[in-house]
């Protein structure tokens, strides 16, 4: 108490003016006092975060690739393509008679070699509905004898193949090659019940013009018609490369090829240098992708399925090495599904059906393949009676319910040409399900707004 008497006292006693100035001196000392010890702490901080660096620093890391940036749509230089008739031509079926099967009779050749093609009965009937030649000759008599190096030819009756789109366009032309616009439905190539009505048989019936480039020995160098130099699944649309020429057909064979190599010997990734084709492809799949991009690199086997002689494609550990990446376009979680584009770096068949299933993500309507990347069970199609009436058996009109219904497009080509020896880009028309929502604004007006997803 008295201590505290003293102090009111001596503060009494001094003048305002100096209790101002020592007021302003303590003031100041602490304020350097505080800066002083704030200074201390961060050197320590500092050399605190210094230590536990690495040195030297680690380089950063490059940013994620994108997608290509998706041009505007150009539209197709021409179009061209003759309808199918309502029969094809039938088909021929030859063979070489050998030393094994020699002294056979013609009935016995035939029912024996192709006991799955028709009974005993159906052979009859062809046989004698004049279907078979011996070296040439019609033979109706099914107990002639075959003779070791006779040529015997089987003529299965013309029949109405199952429906498919004509007509194709043009995405670019030069005097190698043509890119063209395949439509979803048509096959590439024969097989099954397409014999005819084939993107082949178009390239076929089209009258081409003639190299403008000068070649010297033209009708050595130059196809009689384009042929496709890699495969579009009949259900995919979008960009198929064809030759126009042998050395064409040759490199860009080759281009295709040796992409599926790479992969093969773990020497694609890191060097897009060494890549002479890099193909884009678009998809809609169900459910949400939840990562930007994934990269997928389950190998692509074979297995034993009814109705498939050499088996089916299918997502297998012991498959052959295959790589696809995907970029996640648009999410829609109310329908449940997801707009991607994919990068493949391999050509697997049916590559990329395989790898976005063997992620739980099919794509959407793909009758064949499911969760896993394996084929769901399913029942037979409706029967192919026409083959019944050459004297076969009853078969189904497709053997695995895999060729349509789902959405998938080759959007984007970029290749090295092979004659002039630059980069060519090609892009295919996006079909209004496969557009991100800013894409369908630039391409239709907005009052349109349904954009069928």
């Amino acid at each position: 108490m008295a201590g505290k008497c003293v102090t009111d006292i001596s503060l009494q006693v001094l003048d305002p003016k100096m209790v101002w100035v020592l007021v302003s001196v303590r003031v100041r000392l602490d304020f350097k006092i505080l800066c002083s010890r704030c200074l201390i702490f961060s050197m320590a901080a500092a050399a605190a975060a210094t230590s536990s660096k690495q040195w030297p620093p680690p380089t950063p890391s490059p940013p994620s690739p994108q997608p290509p940036p998706t041009p505007s749509p150009q539209p197709p230089l021409y179009s061209f393509g003759v309808p199918w008739p309502e029969f094809n031509e039938g088909l021929s079926y030859t063979d070489v008679v050998r030393s094994r099967s020699s002294a056979l009779t013609l009935i016995d050749f035939y029912s024996s070699k192709y006991k799955h093609s028709a009974p005993l009965e159906g052979w009859l009937h062809r046989i004698k509905n004049g279907q078979i030649t011996v070296d040439g000759e019609m033979i109706t008599d099914p107990s002639m004898v075959l003779r070791d190096g006779s040529k015997v030819v089987y003529y299965r009756l013309p029949w109405k193949e199952p429906s498919a789109p004509y007509l194709l366009e043009v995405l670019y032309e030069d005097d190698d090659m043509v890119a063209l616009n395949k439509p979803s439905g048509l096959q590439v190539l024969p097989g099954g019940l397409f014999q005819q009505r084939t993107v082949l048989m178009q390239l076929q019936w089209k009258e081409w013009r003639k190299n403008t480039l000068g070649y010297s020995k033209q009708d050595s160098t130059q196809e009689a018609h384009p042929v496709p130099v890699h495969r579009l699944g009949r259900g995919t649309s979008g960009i198929l490369l064809c030759a126009k020429t042998k050395l064409a057909k040759s490199c860009l064979a080759a281009y295709f090829a040796k992409g599926t190599e790479n992969i093969g010997e773990n020497r694609c990734e890191g060097k897009p240098g060494m890549r002479r084709i890099s193909k884009f492809y678009r998809s809609l799949v169900t459910g949400v992708i939840v990562n930007n991009e994934v990269l997928i690199k389950q190998p692509i086997g074979v297995m034993h399925y009814p109705g498939v002689a050499n088996g089916l494609y299918v997502a297998s550990s012991s498959g052959k090495p295959a790589m696809s990446k995907v970029y996640v376009l648009e999410r829609d979680l109310q329908r449940n599904q997801t707009l991607v584009q994919v990068e493949i770096h391999s050509g697997r068949p049916h590559q990329i059906r395989i790898h976005l299933a063997s992620i739980g993500h099919p794509l959407l309507g793909d009758p064949l393949y499911g969760i896993g990347g394996c084929p769901k069970p399913f029942e037979p199609d409706p029967i192919d009676d026409g083959f019944a009436e050459d004297g076969g058996y009853q078969k189904p009109v497709h053997s695995v319910p895999g060729d349509c219904g789902y959405f998938l497009h080759a959007h984007q080509l970029v290749l090295h040409h092979p004659t002039i020896h630059e980069m060519v880009g090609i892009t295919a028309p996006l079909p209004p399900i496969l557009q991100t929502r800013e894409e369908l604004d630039r391409t239709r007006p907005a009052e349109n707004g349904n954009d069928g997803r």
